[in-house]
């Protein structure tokens, strides 16, 4: 059973990111905002949601929310900054977008920087214990397939419609052939056997 609130304060807020370890597109973080008595039974870290449920709870998280807000740091500040900084900026600017400002901030995984004075803790795995870090984590996922969805109409032959630029051997595979867009991340190692790609 997911908790409502880690901290004593009312208008606590979770944070989590999606697109990490993806070779193409942006990294995009969500931050949301729930009132002490939200409650819903399918709501989990996305990661343990098929499509199906995430894109169902969606619309339910984002008309529920006290507030919510999601954002896109794109591959070239991902290139120029490290994925890190990026997936933290991602957050940063989620939360920024809250239309009420939040007094505590639980981010899942384990590194963040300060926002604002606001008082923060990292949790571990956090999108599986806590229900605003899970909504967080949908609102993410979805928001950023849903980018990847359109891009692919652009480029289908990296077929970033199904694998939403994670690096599956079939996205690897159209690397090798077709070489990269400009919605490749330069600085990932794209493909396992170079350490750089020639531009």
């Amino acid at each position: 059973m997911l908790l409502n609130n880690h901290s004593r304060f009312l208008l606590e807020c979770g944070t989590d990111e999606a697109g990490r370890g993806c070779l193409a597109g942006p990294v995009t973080a969500a931050a949301v905002m729930l009132s002490a008595d939200f409650k819903n039974v399918v709501l989990n870290d996305s990661k343990q949601l098929t499509e199906h449920k995430r894109d169902f709870l969606k619309p339910i998280i984002e008309s529920e929310a006290v507030a919510f807000g999601v954002a896109h740091v794109f591959q070239e500040e991902i290139d120029q900054i490290n994925i890190l900084n990026a997936s933290i900026l991602a957050m940063h600017q989620s939360i920024k977008k809250l239309k009420t400002k939040p007094e505590f901030i639980i981010v899942d995984g384990n590194r963040f920087k300060p926002f604002e004075n606001i008082p923060f803790e990292t949790i571990v795995k956090g999108d599986g214990k806590y229900l605003s870090i899970a909504a967080a984590s949908v609102l993410a996922k979805t928001h950023r397939d849903l980018y990847m969805e359109t891009i692919h109409e652009e480029y289908p032959m990296y077929n970033w419609k199904q694998n939403k630029g994670y690096p599956t051997k079939e996205h690897r595979e159209a690397i090798r052939n077709y070489g990269i867009t400009k919605y490749h991340r330069k600085s990932f190692r794209l493909l396992p056997e170079q350490l750089k790609l020639d531009f």
